[in-house]
């Protein structure tokens, strides 16, 4: 088969529910709804973990959390196990990352042949949480309500400074490509950090949203005595003490996050229009690593399984999956099997470790009965969490909480837990028993454990003496730009046009 060019564009926080079938007709994002158009849609897509690091990890290698070892933002990606790109790669592929994707530890590459920018958040392990002190907030580095009250207009930002870069050099990258000086098939990965907070946003996108009718959550706050347990830990991780969020607080971040997804539209917008300036064709995979609760029940950024934060926006425009509506489940954990189907690369050597699954058949009419899985062990957790999603249910289990139970059907803001309803008891235990084959959580906690303790000790090891950064260092040949004095300047002025001259 014809290995096509993949283009994968990724944001980060973007509420999958803002996506019931492409973007909500209440945005402002032409490009990402003409981009809908002709992709199959997954409305019920799901992170692997709500987390950026270990969202991101997963999304790569088709792992989940357990498998990867990359249970929070400071967990060690290690070498060895195999992403998309190392896959691709090997079948022929050349593989490039412009923008984010959060890897921790000294192997800044995992499978890329290239990488155009640094990434916006640190390699090392310095934002490693510790089960071993149950509610110890991290000040330096702990996500505050700051994002919220702090809500409003910029021109510009560290945020809006990497974005901007991103997309620059992604399309630079996709008019280096055109000129055909490689041939082989391509996989870029364009990856950006918004609508991620703080929610601070360019004056022409924020006046875009002066009349939303969506600037307060569909569920108000829920008291901190009336929430469930997880999300007080989450609402302490978060300060919540030192704020007073009100509605106009609300509004504004509300506002600027959805300003920001008209700017990253715009910047997707950019790169779509240079791949088809450069006449390229491409399999172009659109998704976020995880969402942003945006104020619902008072819950702010991730770092839970309710939809707002779990569920993520995916589309994929690809010839051999028909443009569509899909409702059934799916997860960023199925993206690398379904990368590798579509570019005709065997997955057999590594399938038995591979916790996702091709969903190409299901863009061309198949169906699907596997569970979605998600884990998260990261901070304002002092135990593994872990949830299924099975048809219209959700299933949670912590060995520190009651269970949980939602029918997303009936009960899509999931208010009401179904766990110990008498009349649901046969649906509980039988996603207990899927549960509990899957994972064993106290093997799970201790591996948790053993790793933020060793990373512990690590750091403060490392900054003790001379202290050499993991952080990628983009390279630039100075000598191999532009023109040079090796160079026949009339070669090089013919090879770098595109299109050529007659």
């Amino acid at each position: 088969m014809t290995q096509p060019n993949i283009l994968i564009l990724m944001v980060d926080q973007l509420n999958g529910t803002l996506f019931p079938d492409g973007p909500a007709d209440w945005l402002h994002a032409p490009n990402l709804k003409k981009l809908a158009a002709r992709s199959t849609r997954f409305a019920n897509a799901y992170t692997a973990s709500p987390l950026c690091a270990p969202a991101r990890a997963s999304f790569m290698t088709g792992q989940l959390p357990s498998r990867t070892g990359v249970y929070d933002n400071a967990a060690e990606f290690t070498s060895s196990i195999p992403t998309y790109a190392h896959h691709l790669r090997r079948a022929g592929y050349q593989t490039c990352l412009s923008g984010k994707m959060h890897f921790v530890g000294p192997d800044q590459m995992h499978g890329l042949e290239e990488r155009l920018t640094t990434d916006i958040y640190p390699a090392d392990f310095g934002w490693t949480p510790d089960y071993r002190k149950p509610g110890e907030r991290i000040e330096w580095w702990y996500h505050n309500m700051g994002s919220v009250t702090g809500a409003g207009v910029a021109e510009i930002s560290n945020q809006m400074e990497y974005d901007d870069e991103v997309a620059h050099h992604a399309k630079m990258k996709l008019y280096d490509l055109s000129r055909g000086a490689d041939e082989r098939p391509w996989c870029l990965t364009v990856s950006f950090t918004h609508p991620h907070d703080p929610y601070v946003a360019r004056k022409k996108y924020w006046d875009l949203y002066a009349d939303c009718e969506h600037l307060l959550p569909r569920v108000g706050p829920i008291a901190y005595e009336d929430q469930d347990a997880h999300s007080k830990r989450i609402l302490d991780a978060n300060d919540r003490d030192n704020f007073n969020i009100t509605d106009d607080h609300i509004r504004r971040a509300r506002r600027a996050y959805f300003a920001n997804i008209s700017y990253i539209d715009d910047k997707i917008g950019e790169i779509l229009q240079t791949l088809e300036d450069t006449r390229q064709d491409a399999t172009i995979v659109f998704v976020s690593d995880h969402g942003d609760m945006l104020g619902e029940r008072g819950l702010w950024f991730k770092m839970s399984f309710y939809e707002g934060s779990s569920r993520v926006p995916l589309m994929v425009c690809a010839p051999q999956m028909e443009a569509g509506l899909i409702s059934t489940p799916v997860s960023s954990v199925d993206i690398l099997p379904t990368l590798c189907d579509l570019a005709g690369v065997d997955l057999s050597e590594v399938m038995p470790w591979t916790d996702g699954v091709s969903i190409v058949s299901l863009g061309q009419g198949g169906v699907r009965s596997e569970p979605v899985a998600m884990e998260y062990a990261a901070e304002a957790s002092y135990a593994p969490l872990v949830s299924l999603r099975y048809g219209k249910w959700k299933f949670n289990r912590c060995a520190l909480d009651p269970d949980q139970l939602f029918d997303l059907e009936a009960d899509p803001d999931e208010l009401t837990n179904l766990a110990e309803v008498p009349a649901h008891q046969g649906t509980r235990d039988q996603l207990r028993a899927k549960s509990e084959a899957r994972w064993d959580l106290d093997a799970y906690d201790a591996a948790v454990r053993h790793s933020q303790a060793g990373r512990w000790v690590v750091y403060e090891a490392l900054r003790n003496g001379a202290y050499y950064p993991w952080d990628y260092q983009p390279l630039q040949k100075a000598s191999e730009r532009y023109m040079r004095n090796h160079m026949d300047l009339n070669v090089l002025e013919e090879n770098k046009r595109f299109p050529r001259g007659e």
